[in-house]
C-alpha cells in the first residue's frame, strides 16, 4: 500500500481528466440531443462543462476514491449523472438514439486523442510540472478511452446497449431494451459479484481484466498511432 502523500498525489493528476472525461461525455449526449429535437438536457442545464451539473455523489466522487485508494493509486474509474433524453421527441427516435448514445464514447475519443496531440507538446528528459504534466495527460488518454470502451458494452443503460437496441431487429431488440431496469444491477453483478466469487473459486472471472483492459490498451495503441507517436 502506498502512502498517503503518493496517494494524494496520484488524485492530482488523475482528477483533471475523469472530471473532464465524465462532463463532456454527458454534455455530448445532450448537445446530440439538442440538435436531433430534443432539449430537455438544455432546459435542465445538463449541455454544460460545469462538472457540479453532472456529478454523481457516489459515481463521480465516492467510488473513484474508494478504487483510488484500494489500488494505492494506480486506478480510478466513475461516471456521471445520465443526461436526461426524451427519446419519443427526437425527430427520428430509433436511429436518432444510436447517435445520441454513441456521442458521448465518440466525445471520450476526441479526447483521448486531443491529449494524445498535446504530449508532442513536452521534450524529454521531463522533470517537476512537466513530468505531471505527462502523467496527467497519458491518464487522460488512458481514461477516456477506458470510458468508451466500458460504455459500448451492449447492455442497457450503457450506450452501447441503447446502440444495440436502435440497431437490432424489434424481436432482438425489445427483450434488450426491457433489461434497461434491471441493468445497474447487471452491471454490479458482472464487474463485483462475479470476480469475487471467481476468486472463492481460484479462478480469474474478471471481465474487465478479460475484456475491458485488453480493448483499452490496443485502442490505445491506435489513438497513439493516429497521434503521430510511432
Amino acid at each position: 500500500m502506498e502512502s498517503l502523500p503518493d496517494i494524494l498525489y496520484g488524485v492530482s493528476f488523475w482528477i483533471v481528466p475523469l472530471l473532464l472525461a465524465i462532463t463532456l461525455h454527458e454534455a455530448a449526449h445532450g448537445y446530440a440531443a439538442l440538435r436531433l429535437g430534443d432539449d430537455t438536457a438544455q432546459r435542465l442545464g445538463r449541455i454544460s462543462i460545469n462538472p457540479l451539473r453532472h456529478i454523481d455523489p457516489f459515481g463521480t466522487v465516492a467510488m473513484p476514491l474508494l478504487l483510488l485508494l484500494l489500488s494505492g493509486g494506480d486506478f480510478m474509474f466513475g461516471y456521471a449523472k445520465p443526461v436526461p433524453v426524451a427519446f419519443h421527441r427526437l425527430r427520428n427516435p430509433r436511429p436518432d438514439m444510436v447517435k445520441v448514445a454513441a456521442a458521448g464514447p465518440l466525445c471520450n475519443l476526441l479526447q483521448a486523442w486531443v491529449a494524445a496531440l498535446l504530449l508532442h507538446a513536452l521534450n524529454p528528459p521531463l522533470s517537476g510540472l512537466e513530468f505531471w504534466f505527462a502523467q496527467m495527460l497519458n491518464v487522460a488518454v488512458y481514461f477516456n478511452l477506458l470510458l468508451a470502451v466500458f460504455n459500448m458494452l451492449p447492455l442497457p443503460p450503457l450506450d452501447g446497449g441503447r446502440v444495440a437496441v436502435g440497431l437490432l431487429p424489434d424481436s432482438l431488440a425489445r427483450p434488450l431494451a426491457s433489461l434497461e431496469r434491471h441493468g445497474f444491477a447487471i452491471i454490479l453483478a458482472l464487474f463485483f459479484v462475479l470476480p469475487w466469487l471467481g476468486a472463492q473459486l481460484g479462478r480469474n472471472w474478471s471481465i474487465f481484466q478479460a475484456l475491458i483492459l485488453p480493448a483499452t490498451r490496443r485502442l490505445r495503441e491506435i489513438v497513439f498511432l493516429l497521434a503521430g507517436h510511432f
